[in-house]
C-alpha cells in the first residue's frame, strides 16, 4: 500500500471518529485510539483483593456507567495491508492481561480474515461493539488482585469467551499492557472517568427550567443529584444571590417546592462568585456556631472570635487575642468574685 492509501484510511478515521476518540501520531502513520465500552445500565463492578493486609482501600464496589477506554495505539508499516498487519499494543486498566491478549489475537484474526484490506475499522468496531460478548463480561464484573500485586490478574471462577477458549488458560500477549499502579489508584481512576463521562453526556443534553421554561444545554444548567431536578445557571443564580443577600443561608436549596434537597458549596461557588460565596460561607459558619450550645463569642469588638466553653466552668480564653473573660457578664474573668453590671 502506497502512502497515499495509508494517508488515505487515516483521514476517513479522522473525519469519523471525535477528536478525544482518535488521535494521529504526528511522527509516523498512525495512531492511538481510546474506547469507551457501552455497559448494560446499573453495571456493577467490584475490587476485592487477595493482598494480606486486604485493607478496606483495596476493596470496591460500585455501580457505574462508563469505565474507563480500552486504548489501541497502532502504526501501518510499508507492507499494510498487502503483506503486513499494523502494528499495535491494547492496554487498559480494567481489563486482565489475559483478557487483553485474547483480544490482541482477535485483532489478528480479523487481519487475516481481512487480508489485502485496511483492516482498523473493522477492529475499532470489534473492540467497542463486542468486547464484552467476546470476553463473557457481565454484571456483576468482579477483578481479583493477586498477593502479588498487579502483576498477574485472574479472575475468580472459570470464564471463557465466545469461542469457548478459557480465560485463565490463555498465554499472555507481548502486546496486552495492563497499566495500572495500586488498587487505591485503580478505584480514583473509575470513579474519575465515570463522573467526567456522566458530566459530559449531562452537558449535551437538553434540559427544561422550571423557572424561566426554557429549555438549556446541561452545560448551562445546575443538577441537583439528591432529586435529580434541574434548573438552568441564570435562574438559579438569581435565588441564591437573592437568598444569601437576605442571610437566608440555610435556604439555599432545589426551588421545587418541598423539595429538601440543598445545594453544594461547589455549586454555590461556581454560581454567584468568589465574593458572595465568602459572605455564604461566613454566614453558615456564623449560623452553624449559633447553634452550638457550647460556643460563646470573644467579647471585643474587634475580634469575635468564637471560643469553646470549658464544661462547668465559667472563663473564656480567646485563641486569638488571648483575652480571658466571664462567659456570663462578659467581663474580665473575675475568679469567684460575683459578676458586676458594666458601668
Amino acid at each position: 500500500m502506497s502512502t497515499e492509501d495509508q494517508e488515505d484510511e487515516l483521514l476517513a478515521l479522522t473525519s469519523i471518529y471525535a477528536e478525544d476518540e482518535f488521535k494521529r501520531t504526528d511522527a509516523a502513520a498512525g495512531g492511538e485510539f481510546q474506547l469507551c465500552l457501552e455497559l448494560p445500565s446499573d453495571f456493577v463492578v467490584s475490587i476485592k483483593s487477595n493482598s494480606a493486609t486486604n485493607s478496606s482501600a483495596d476493596n470496591f464496589e460500585n455501580t457505574v456507567s462508563f469505565l474507563p477506554p480500552i486504548v489501541l495505539n497502532f502504526e501501518l508499516p510499508p507492507g499494510y495491508p498487502s503483506t503486513t498487519p499494523p502494528n499495535f499494543t491494547l492496554s487498559c486498566k480494567w481489563l486482565t492481561p489475559t483478557q487483553l491478549s485474547l483480544l490482541c489475537q482477535r485483532l489478528d484474526d480479523l487481519w487475516e480474515e481481512n487480508s489485502g484490506c485496511v483492516v482498523i475499522f473493522p477492529w475499532i468496531q470489534f473492540l467497542k461493539e463486542e468486547t464484552l460478548d467476546y470476553l463473557n463480561i457481565k454484571s456483576p464484573y468482579e477483578i481479583d488482585v493477586s498477593s502479588n500485586g498487579l502483576q498477574s490478574w485472574m479472575q475468580t471462577t472459570e470464564k471463557t469467551c465466545e469461542d469457548g477458549v478459557s480465560l485463565e488458560k490463555a498465554p499472555y500477549d507481548k502486546r496486552a499492557i495492563q497499566d495500572v499502579q495500586s488498587v487505591p489508584a485503580l478505584v480514583r481512576c473509575i470513579l474519575d472517568f465515570n463522573e467526567a463521562q456522566q458530566k459530559k453526556v449531562f452537558d449535551s443534553k437538553l434540559f427544561l427550567c422550571n423557572i424561566c421554561f426554557m429549555e438549556k444545554l446541561g452545560s448551562e444548567c445546575t443538577h441537583f443529584k439528591a432529586c435529580e431536578h434541574v434548573y438552568c445557571n441564570y435562574c438559579l443564580k438569581d435565588y441564591f444571590v437573592v437568598q444569601i443577600k437576605d442571610g437566608q443561608v440555610h435556604a439555599l436549596n432545589c426551588p421545587e417546592p418541598k423539595c429538601p434537597s440543598v445545594a453544594i458549596p461547589a455549586q454555590v461557588k461556581d454560581l454567584v462568585g468568589e465574593q458572595l460565596f465568602s459572605r455564604y460561607d461566613r454566614l453558615l459558619l456564623q449560623s452553624s456556631l449559633d447553634l452550638m450550645a457550647d460556643i460563646v463569642y470573644c467579647p471585643r469588638l474587634t475580634c469575635q472570635t468564637p471560643v469553646m466553653q470549658e464544661p462547668g466552668g465559667t472563663m473564656g480564653i480567646c485563641s486569638v487575642c488571648q483575652y480571658a473573660f466571664c462567659i456570663l457578664c462578659k467581663m474580665t474573668f473575675h475568679g469567684i468574685s460575683p459578676c458586676k453590671e458594666p458601668e
